[in-house]
């Protein structure tokens, strides 16, 4: 549609304008303007803005989330892992979240039988230790005001692997996404597809992505991909770099294979930090580092700026 640089710029200047005219009366203090306009023009000055990585000392003192609640270390700004629950407590309005397919359950559809324990008892382990039905929840909400639909994965639950029902409950997820016209958040944290179903787990990273290109290159809507630590595998592979928006966790450790599994094939060291979120965002690999207690305004902005707005003017942070 926008065939020339020139074309591209005003649009992309149209976005922005229309951004700062419609709800931001803070607009020179946001986060996104910052991060478009270049407000930190060199890579020293990158480093040393709070904005954009940094989650030390004064910084998280400017948050109202309690530490307990983001699992950050108020001493040197280390991300904790966190819960599935907690990250939607964090990122969903109070009294908006409506969960979706809470009672889907896997079958074990192949029957999957190791020398320690029946895949059956592992899920029903994991069911009572977590108190959720698998890997991921789903559901829609409101975040400052504006309708979304949320999946967030949940590495407690068998290392957070995409097993059928995973995959069913996402793709359900992006359908409704689909049908409402909502943005949509995928938070992941996984060890990939689950070896206890076999080929029909790895089915699932192409029917997400199906559902996606739907969501995203026929109703042109917008799909933020949100990268937490550990994020590797086949998640990685599909859906969590698929994102029109891709964000990661400072210090998250983001892979398709692991160290220790390329070094063991490979018969090569891997560097250390190579797979660090860090790393791999000089590489390009991702958008923005965003740390935990700056994300739900980061995503409030990235949503009006799409022109996803509250329903309520007044929810805007």
């Amino acid at each position: 549609m926008y065939d020339t640089k020139y074309s591209w710029d005003k649009h992309i200047n149209s976005c922005i304008n229309n951004y700062i005219l419609r709800g931001s009366n803070n607009y020179s203090d946001s986060y996104i303007y910052s991060y478009i306009c270049g407000q930190s023009r060199t890579r020293s000055e990158r480093g040393s803005s709070s904005k954009r990585t940094s989650t030390k000392g004064s910084d998280l003192k400017s948050s109202n989330v309690p530490y307990s609640k983001i699992n950050i270390c108020e001493q040197c700004g280390y991300h904790l892992k966190m819960s599935s629950s907690d990250r939607i407590e964090l990122s969903i309005d109070p009294g908006t979240w409506n969960p979706m397919d809470e009672d889907m359950v896997s079958l074990d559809p192949i029957a999957f039988h190791s020398g320690e324990e029946p895949y059956k008892e592992r899920i029903d382990f994991y069911q009572r230790r977590t108190g959720l039905t698998d890997a991921v929840q789903t559901g829609t909400g409101q975040l400052n005001g504006i309708p979304v639909a949320i999946g967030v994965m949940d590495f407690q639950f068998m290392g957070g692997s995409m097993g059928s029902v995973v995959g069913e409950k996402i793709t359900r997820l992006i359908e409704y996404a689909t049908n409402e016209f909502l943005p949509l958040i995928l938070v992941c944290s996984s060890g990939g597809a689950r070896m206890q179903e076999g080929s029909l787990s790895l089915m699932q990273m192409a029917k997400i992505s199906s559902a996606l290109y739907d969501y995203q290159s026929n109703k042109k809507l917008f799909y933020v991909s949100i990268l937490t630590s550990p994020t590797t595998g086949g998640v990685t592979a599909s859906f969590g770099m698929l994102g029109d928006i891709i964000i990661a966790e400072p210090n998250s450790y983001i892979a398709f294979a692991g160290k220790r599994v390329i070094e063991q094939t490979l018969k090569k060291t891997v560097p250390e930090g190579s797979q660090a979120a860090e790393y791999l965002f000089h590489k390009g690999l991702f958008d923005p580092i965003v740390p935990r207690n700056t994300l739900k305004g980061v995503l409030s902005e990235l949503f009006q700026l799409h022109a996803f707005f509250p329903l309520n003017p007044k929810k805007i942070k």
